[in-house]
């Protein structure tokens, strides 16, 4: 589903470009003014407070696109054979990921500057489902099977999250609790689905509205979003680093990246990034998204 998925991203970004709309002012919104305002950096009125915030923002996405942070990698990387090339893979990883998030901002973001302008880009994670179904409806009918294609497809997508989120649990508390993975991944499933249930009725029964540190108004999922992504990242972030920079120090990452017999090509910069840099920016990030660096 995956490769379908990328399909459908492509075919609606490019579609996405040729919008055009007129708002209730008469200004008229266009899909390639949206790509430019996606692509080109804007510095005006640029603090330093806010490009930390920026920092963070963009940070708390990395570690969402990435799993770092998670479990998962950790989870996932227990699993991999030692003649693998994690260098090879790295790379791979760095790629593909940024690849797909530039294709999905430019599906999503000219659509919303299209319909909603610039004031439309505060939505948050419900952007895909604010602004995707007016650009199927502008499709016409081809938009029906267009739309019903990628939501069927994003639901694969978020499975196959939703599965690499729940194996770094049910390892740790199959090793914990010395269950049987059956059992394990059973109750654990029940306990995804009810806390799906509660965050999907977000927007209806248990509606709400939060004023958030990044200055965003948040409802149920907003506010987990920002929680898991904003505040609990980084403090995880930064105690990995710690852990691996100063307790079990920087070799034993180097050493399981050569054990496959390939050379660790950054090993001089990961040293310096793991020990100074990371825990720092992590810190920094911290304290910003608790709203103690203010």
């Amino acid at each position: 589903m995956m490769p379908v998925l990328l399909v459908l991203v492509a075919v609606i970004a490019g579609y996405s470009l040729t919008l055009k709309h007129t708002d209730e002012l008469g200004q008229i919104h266009t899909g390639m003014e949206g790509l430019a305002y996606y692509l080109i950096p804007h510095f005006e009125g640029l603090t330093v407070k806010r490009f930390l915030q920026i920092l963070l923002d963009a940070m708390s996405q990395l570690f969402f696109s990435l799993s770092v942070s998670m479990g998962i990698m950790i989870t996932y990387g227990s699993y991999v054979k030692p003649e693998v090339d994690l260098n090879k893979a790295v790379k791979q990883i760095e790629f593909f990921d940024s690849g797909v998030a530039l294709a999905a901002g430019a599906m999503i973001i000219p659509a919303v500057y299209v319909f909603s302008g610039t004031e439309g880009m505060s939505a948050g994670p419900s952007l895909m489902f604010i602004s995707l179904p007016r650009v199927f409806s502008a499709m016409g009918k081809a938009g029906v099977v267009v739309g019903i294609a990628f939501f069927i497809s994003a639901i694969f997508a978020t499975l196959t999250s939703c599965i690499s989120v729940l194996e770094s649990i049910a390892a740790n508390c199959m090793e914990i609790f010395h269950t049987s993975r059956e059992k394990t991944v059973k109750v654990l499933t029940l306990v995804y689905l009810a806390a799906s249930a509660v965050i999907s009725l977000g927007y209806s029964i248990f509606y709400l509205e939060i004023p958030l540190p990044n200055g965003s108004v948040g409802q149920l999922l907003d506010i987990m979003d920002y929680i898991s992504n904003n505040v609990m990242m980084p403090f995880i972030a930064l105690l990995s680093t710690i852990l691996v920079g100063w307790i079990a120090l920087p070799d034993y990452v180097i050493d399981e990246m050569e054990r496959s017999g390939d050379r660790f090509k950054r090993k001089k910069l990961y040293r310096v990034m793991i020990r100074y840099v990371a825990p720092l920016m992590m810190l920094a990030l911290f304290l910003q998204s608790t709203g103690i660096l203010g």
